[in-house]
């Protein structure tokens, strides 16, 4: 079966197509098999408050598109214009193929597929800003 595969923990929350749901009190396999579904883990979204490092904030418009609280074609070029930006910074070999991934995937309307490629970027933008403050002391 093909589709994304989501494993929620007991009363753990979602996000599919807008529509919140949260888990019973067991853990639970959902089979997502709808393409193009938006799915959002709650635990993993980020508060507009948070949103304050240059990825977190073109995370953050993936995820409005996600939540329905953004228009997809709207948020097409800001999201492709952060990417671009990101890809000054990043350019390690690894960072370069998360970027080219959620390139493609914006391309492609996957908005979900564009928000897991640059997640991937947050521990390395975390240890680049750690550096920073060190070599700035």
């Amino acid at each position: 079966m093909s589709g994304l595969v989501l494993k929620l923990g007991p009363r753990e929350r979602i996000m599919i197509n807008g529509v919140v749901m949260e888990n019973g009190d067991r853990r639970t396999r959902i089979n997502i098999v709808t393409p193009d579904a938006n799915v959002l883990r709650l635990r993993d979204a980020i508060h507009p408050n948070d949103a304050n490092t240059p990825v977190k904030r073109v995370c953050y418009i993936a995820q409005m598109v996600l939540a329905g609280e953004a228009d997809p074609a709207e948020a097409r070029p800001q999201l492709l214009r952060g990417i671009e930006q990101l890809s000054h910074v990043f350019s390690d070999a690894e960072s370069r193929e998360s970027l080219v991934t959620a390139t493609q995937a914006v391309d492609a309307g996957h908005h979900y597929q564009a928000l897991k490629a640059l997640r991937s970027l947050l521990p390395r933008e975390t240890r680049l800003f750690a550096l920073g403050r060190h070599s700035a002391a």
